[in-house]
């Protein structure tokens, strides 16, 4: 071989180097989850990239089937716990199973979704309306119970994590949830066949083992009982407490993936020490000698922080750790370490022409001013001031009332719709004037209706304008009290919407019923009316 071929095909080589390059980075390197880099190529870092997924530490639930998931059958109805793998109905009082594979709850309370975990959860009542409106069954209280595969063991420190649901505040006021236990699987069910039983303890062999507070609207809320049972448990039930529930709107409530474990096993979560806004602030979660740490700031690594406390003061942003073990690779639930700052709201009023400082500011009008101080332990504290100016010009206030409401204003109440002047002078000795217009709702209730299949006054049921937003319930009684009808959420003289003469399928004898309803206008406040209507045949 020539010198010269030499050179030639090395010049050749040389040519042909970015055509190399582009081919060898068509196959670019997998994706190292802890080096704060790009590795791939694809533009995710570390856990950023879906390469990285590793399961979060949730503890292994001693509660068989925890969120509904397993079923026997898809439940077309309520009442249908028997569709639920591992899951019994505790009482004689049902409670639902709800799952997308079928039935998912009553119209009136509809679950808030998503559901917390996968497509099922469990629905219950703590107390309903009795056949008498005045005469409710707070004792009614559903639960639902399971045989633990393994016991409880007396004198061990668990915790249950769990998911309590709500629907609108008037059918999911705020709750006291327990958890009871029994020693043997033999105490399920309980109640003896009786709907007023009650709570599990009214009976033999159970205790409560703790209960938690929660309250929400349309909304799952996370929530937490800690344990520590007396002796060993085998059953388990959990609804609501003993305490009475006697509303007569039906009490209603949802649970889903609970989480019971020795307590040990949930203390793989971010915790914060010292004072954030002093710059002392320290993240750590608990020291295993099998583990290794690998701290993460928004899904990417940081360099260096591989122990079980992160030796950086934290700053904004949201934190997780790497837990590696032997064969094993686990991510803790994100902490989000943000320093917030204390809001304090002050409200003050002047008269027209006068002034007021705020910190040294001179303001003379109405607004909400801002100003942000710090505190003993160098945390920003926000005050607000929302001041108004009174007497700079006459106000004027529209308003409504229903039946025999009336309107106060200025210490007089007012009952006839019309429009009404009123001076004040307010504790600020401020002059203002203050016109009220003043209107009534309206609405047209039949007092009698002929269910003759004529299309004439066929249907009983209330009438009303655009100022009738919703009819949330409408209820029909007989002479005797019993309940023939009951409707939920009727549009006001919407067509087929109300009371067709029927009960139990046959038509109703002629005579006098007694009607109860609610009605929601455009002020969002709910009315209640009621009277007598003739049906006529």
């Amino acid at each position: 071989m020539t010198k010269e071929f030499l050179i030639v095909a090395m010049i050749g080589l040389v040519a042909e180097l970015p055509v190399l390059i582009r081919h060898f980075s068509a196959f670019p390197n997998a994706e190292i989850c802890d080096n704060a880099l790009d590795d791939d190529g694809d533009g995710l870092i570390d856990l950023n990239d879906p390469d990285c997924d590793c399961p979060p530490p949730l503890p292994y639930s001693l509660i068989p089937n925890p969120s509904f998931e397993n079923q026997d059958c898809c439940p077309g109805s309520s009442s249908q716990m028997y569709c639920v793998a591992g899951w019994v109905q505790a009482s004689i009082p049902t409670t639902d199973f709800l799952h997308a594979c079928g039935w998912m709850g009553w119209d009136e309370f509809p679950p808030p979704l998503p559901l917390p975990d996968g497509e099922g959860c469990i629905g219950f009542r703590n107390g309903r309306p009795g056949f008498d409106p005045s005469d409710p069954q707070p004792n009614w209280k559903e639960y639902a119970g399971a045989c633990l595969p393994e016991p409880l063991r007396g004198g061990i420190p668990y915790k249950i994590r769990f998911y309590v649901g709500f629907a609108d505040p008037l059918h999911s006021p705020p709750i006291n949830i327990a958890f009871y236990g029994a020693p043997s699987c033999q105490n399920l069910p309980f109640g003896q066949d009786r709907g007023d039983f009650g709570c599990p303890t009214n009976g033999p062999g159970w205790e409560e083992l703790g209960k938690v507070r929660a309250s929400g609207a349309n909304n799952w809320q996370k929530v937490e009982i800690e344990l520590t049972p007396t002796r060993n448990i085998e059953a388990i039930a959990i609804g609501p407490d003993c305490s009475l529930a006697p509303s007569p709107d039906g009490v209603y409530h949802f649970f889903d993936n609970l989480i019971l474990a020795e307590r040990p096993a949930f203390d793989f979560d971010i915790r914060i020490s010292g004072n954030a806004c002093t710059g002392n602030a320290v993240l750590e979660i608990p020291e295993r000698d099998t583990l290794t740490y690998q701290w993460y700031k928004d899904g990417v690594a940081l360099i260096g922080e591989t122990g079980p406390q992160l030796s950086r003061p934290p700053e904004k942003g949201r934190y997780r750790v790497r837990l590696s073990g032997p064969n094993s690779c686990s991510l803790t639930e994100a902490y989000h370490f943000r320093i917030t700052a204390a809001r304090t709201v002050q409200e003050a009023r002047i008269c027209a022409g006068t002034q007021y400082v705020f910190h040294g500011r001179i303001l003379t009008e109405s607004g909400i001013y801002l100003d942000t101080l710090k505190t003993v332990t160098n945390c920003d504290s926000i005050i607000e001031l929302r001041l108004s100016a009174a007497g700079q010009a006459a106000d004027t206030v529209y308003a409504k009332i229903f039946g025999s409401e009336t309107w106060e204003l200025g210490g007089r109440r007012y009952g006839q719709p019309g429009e009404y002047t009123v001076r004040f002078n307010s504790a600020d000795h401020c002059d203002s004037i203050i016109h009220l217009v003043l209107d009534r709702y309206e609405v047209y209730i039949p007092t009698a209706f002929s269910p003759n299949a004529d299309g004439i006054n066929d249907l009983f049921t209330i009438y009303g304008g655009d100022e009738v937003k919703e009819i949330p319930r409408l209820r029909i009684f007989n002479r005797w009290g019993a309940m023939v009808f009951a409707s939920t959420a009727i549009g006001a003289g919407s067509p087929g919407s109300g009371w067709d003469g029927q009960a139990g399928g046959q038509p109703a004898p002629a005579g006098i019923y007694v009607y109860q309803a609610h009605i929601i206008f455009d002020d969002g406040q709910l009315r209640e009316v009621s009277g007598a209507v003739a049906l006529v045949r």
